[in-house]
């Protein structure tokens, strides 16, 4: 019985060094980071809602720490810090004919992509933010009430968010 105690014993006390050396490669620092695009698979329009909709971006390419929800479209922050978001949007220039998409932050608009038809076939736009947020806080991106975007195989339309740092 002392036999496997101390087999135990250095066995834990390795896993511990381990875990000390891994926690000193990232500084002990939590890593979030997240990207996705609107459609699993398909072609398709999202749109028009009659209210404003967060738009929820199902195809993940990744989710780490966790903060992301496909199934809602939102991030939500689980450490406080200053952390980057970009959204990009596709017009397919179909009736109606403008396309509005804004990132928001607790139901506060803080960008937004607008198009509108025009002599070309489709249209594309991008925007970004570097914010503060707390642990709770949510960001997603909106649909505006009546409009639409369109997207296919080709991911068009894409949200993305990284922590760059604590505070």
């Amino acid at each position: 019985m002392m036999d496997k105690i101390t087999l135990l014993e250095t066995k834990v006390q390795k896993t511990e060094t381990q875990v000390l050396e891994l926690q000193s490669l990232n500084g002990g620092v939590p890593k979030v980071a997240f990207s996705a695009s609107l459609l699993k698979s398909g072609s398709g329009n999202t749109g028009p809602f009659n209210t404003a909709t967060a738009l929820k971006y199902k195809n993940v390419f990744s989710n780490i720490g966790s903060s992301y929800s496909p199934e809602t479209g939102i991030f939500t922050a689980l450490v406080k810090g200053v952390y980057f978001f970009r959204f990009s949007m596709l017009n397919n220039l179909k009736a109606p004919p403008n396309s509005v998409v804004s990132l928001m932050k607790n139901g506060v608009r803080l960008v937004s992509v607008w198009d509108t038809v025009g002599s070309d076939a489709h249209d594309m736009g991008s925007n970004a933010v570097v914010i503060s947020l707390k642990v709770g806080d949510q960001v997603y991106a909106e649909l505006a009430a009546n409009r639409m975007i369109h997207d296919d195989t080709m991911n068009y339309n894409t949200f993305s968010g990284f922590l760059l740092f604590t505070t």
